[in-house]
Formats: structure tokens, sequence, C-alpha cells
């Protein structure tokens, strides 16, 4: 990739950011604890998370700040893959297995993170990270969900899954403005 397109992108995905920081940006009228981050879409189509003993293979991915190092991974209904996330990059990233919809109800609430400053752009706000957030109309807020990881800039992060039945899913990273620049591959689930 060239300087000019790198610079260009990363200048995308910091106004992209920044977007995601205008008040009101995301009006979310659900309770976050109730109805998780990023309702995951059904086990059956999606899966479940893994155990470590039982997985069938390890897949690393390196993330950049504006794609995956993978663009599209096969795998077997019921197989159990450790996901081994190295962040390369400059900005905070999200490792994220879902169906297109999920993730598009999983970026409303990762904005919603950011507008409310639990999220920035290179890290994760320690202080507001798993605070009662009921005063927003957010209830309780955290990043824990069991088909999503955050991964900050130079670190790694470990996610195991065990899929379910036949399907075509995604592995994204939500993070406002990411998904929009590229930072979203396949899965193809087959029996």
């Amino acid at each position: 990739m060239t300087r000019t397109v790198h610079k260009t992108l990363r200048a995308a995905l910091v106004a992209g950011f920044g977007l995601a920081l205008l008040p009101g940006h995301v009006q979310a009228q659900t309770d976050h604890a109730q109805h998780g981050h990023g309702a995951a879409p059904t086990a059956a189509a999606v899966g479940h998370p893994g155990k470590a003993t039982a997985t069938t293979r390890t897949v690393q991915i390196e993330l950049g700040d504006t794609f995956f190092g993978l663009e599209k991974l096969a795998v077997k209904a019921g197989e159990t893959v450790r996901f081994v996330i190295v962040n390369k990059g400059e900005f905070l990233h999200e490792f994220n297995i879902g169906t297109p919809a999920s993730h598009a109800e999983h970026q409303k609430m990762m904005a919603m993170m950011v507008d409310h400053g639990m999220l920035t752009a290179t890290g994760i706000n320690k202080e507001m990270a798993g605070m009662d957030h009921s005063a927003m109309g957010m209830g309780h807020m955290d990043h824990k969900d069991a088909n999503s990881i955050l991964i900050e800039p130079g670190q790694t992060g470990e996610l195991v899954w065990t899929f379910g039945d036949a399907a075509m899913l995604e592995f994204a990273c939500n993070v406002p403005g990411h998904y929009e620049a590229g930072m979203v591959g396949k899965i193809s689930v087959a029996k």
C-alpha cells in the first residue's frame, strides 16, 4: 500500500472516529445490559465460546489500521478455533465474530461507548469500563462478549470459538469507522 493511500485511509479512520464523538451521533434507547453489547445472533448460526482444550487449530490474525491480515476463513460446523489477534496498528481494534446484521447493531453500541468516553481512538478508558451507566440510559456497560475482543495498539488477544451451523459469517472491527474502511473478513462455515 502506498504511503499516500495509507495516509488517506488513516485520515478517514480518524475522521470516522471523530464523527462518533459528536453529541447525539447514536441515540441508544435500549438497556445495554439487557440486550448485550451488540446482541449476539442465534447460537445455531454463529456458535458459542469454545474450550481451549477442544481447539482443532490456531489462527493468528494481524490487524493494521485499515485491514485484517486475513481476508477469509473456512471452518467446519462444530469446529473449535483458537484465534490469536495481534494489533500492529496505532489504533484500538476489535475482533468480533457475527453476522452482518449483528455487526450493524454492535457498531451502534461501540459508537455509544465512544460517545460516553469509554473508548478512545487508541484504547479503553479503564476508569469508565464496567461502570453503571444507568443515568445515561445505558445500564451496566462493558465489552465482555464471548464473540468479541478489543485489542489496544501493540497488544495481543485470544478468543476461542466453536462454530455453529453452516452459515456465512464475518469477522469485523466495529470501532467507529473501521468496518466502513474495510476491516471485515468472511467466514464460511460448512457441514
